[in-house]
């Protein structure tokens, strides 16, 4: 593309000079001549009169008179007076001439001529002028060229080069414009294209680190009731057991679809009017194996029967993140406390352990921060869940560790003005 431009550009510049350079020259030649043509007729006439006034008063009319009137030896002068010799004047010429003749009024006439290869001179000096102009123009056209090509040339460079990053998994966006307005207009583009690559990267990352953290433990506790399955005959507790991991399963189903609904758009959620308790005893059930086994116990109080506007898959999953958690940095007993604060009911999860070290603080909820040698997925999913279903979840207090899942009591829908209004239940 860049030898291209310099061809195209430089050929224009030569159409040009050739069109207009011919046209000068053809008029700097014939403008010389005429002036040359011009300059032997004006001194043929000039010497006309010097012979006429010099007759006139009876005066003398000779060569040595007559040479000083030619003008540097540059003109040949023949001056012929009736009755006398021709007189001449100045080097003859050889070859081709300029002539001029002019009559005087005593009957006298005076013949100018001048080399042509004087004119032919100073038409070469013409041409030779307007040749370096061109070449100058030539010279000044392709540094031009060249400077454009490598303005057009070198931003194309670039964006291909960012193309191809982006088509090798780099999304990296270059914010790089060159101040063409076409050429800035396709880096806009692929910037915007990097970084929604990089957008769907990163969810893609986050799904599968939310998928493989959320996965684990139930995945774990399946695999415990399975074998519990294969070890024992008595039919009673295969149905049991069955039927749990059943419930299991069910809930794995419900941790995937809620886990690709919150990749795809978190935003998105199926809220329903539950009963808390049946979630919280289900969590109950499920994790007191777990603390039997670490010799420590789970309980729940507070207020029974209360119901709350949300996806029960994603309030137990919080609950078991949260429960989890307990198990693996609290201590002594766990303790599930339901209560009503306004139109929200909070679920407060809370254990004996040594708490919440002050310099985490708030930043419990971000990912990757653990207080040890964890994840720092956990507590974070957990919070997007609980956004998702339109409540929240908060750390009300770090000694001893309590924290809050509040949801709201009241499902609200949109209006058509696009205000949010109650549901009468």
């Amino acid at each position: 593309m860049r030898r291209r431009l310099i061809q195209s550009t430089l050929a224009v510049v030569l159409v040009v000079i050739a069109v207009f350079g011919v046209s000068l020259v053809i008029v700097e030649t014939r403008t010389i001549s005429n002036s040359a043509r011009e300059r032997v007729e004006s001194e043929a006439v000039r010497l006309a009169s010097i012979v006429d006034s010099r007759l006139f008063v009876a005066q003398q009319v000779d060569a040595e008179v007559l040479r000083k009137q030619i003008t540097q030896d540059r003109y040949y002068a023949v001056i012929r007076i009736p009755g006398e010799a021709p007189i001449e004047v100045g080097p003859k010429p050889s070859g081709d001439v300029i002539e001029a003749t002019a009559p005087g009024e005593e009957g006298e006439t005076v013949t100018v001529q001048e080399p042509r290869s004087s004119v032919t001179r100073e038409v070469g000096r013409t041409l030779l002028i307007i040749a370096l102009v061109a070449l100058l123009a030539v010279v000044a056209a392709v540094l031009l060229a060249v400077r454009q090509a490598n303005r057009l040339a070198s931003p194309l460079t670039d964006l291909a080069e960012t193309a191809e990053r982006l088509g090798s998994g780099d999304p990296r966006p270059r914010h790089k414009r060159y101040g063409v307005p076409e050429l800035d207009r396709v880096a806009d583009v692929l910037d915007g294209s990097a970084e929604r690559i990089a957008r769907m990267l990163t969810a893609e990352r986050r799904l599968a680190a939310d998928a493989s953290h959320q996965l684990r433990t139930p995945l774990t506790a399946l695999s415990m009731r399975l074998e519990e399955i294969t070890l024992t005959d008595d039919p009673d507790t295969v149905k049991e057991e069955a039927t749990i991991a059943l419930t299991q399963v069910e809930r794995l189903t419900d941790v995937v679809e809620r886990l690709l609904t919150n990749s795809r758009d978190p935003r998105t959620g199926s809220a329903v009017t539950f009963d808390l308790d049946e979630v919280i005893q289900q969590q109950l059930a499920e994790w007191r194996p777990a603390y039997r086994s670490a010799g420590r116990a789970i309980v729940s109080s507070g207020k029974r029967h209360l119901e709350a506007v949300g996806t029960p898959g994603a309030v137990a999953q919080v609950l078991a993140a949260l429960i989890e958690n307990s198990l693996m940095h609290g201590g002594g007993t766990v303790a599930l406390r339901t209560r009503v604060t306004g139109n929200q009911a909070v679920i407060e999860v809370t254990d004996e352990g040594p708490g919440i070290p002050a310099d985490l603080g708030a930043r419990i909820f971000e990912r990757a921060i653990s207080g040890r040698n964890s994840t720092g997925i956990g507590l974070a999913v957990a919070r997007d869940l609980a956004e998702a279903d339109g409540g929240r979840l908060e750390m009300l207090q770090t000694k001893p560790p309590v924290f809050g899942l509040f949801l709201s009591r009241t499902a609200v829908r949109k209006t058509a003005d696009g205000d949010d209004e109650p549901m009468i239940r």
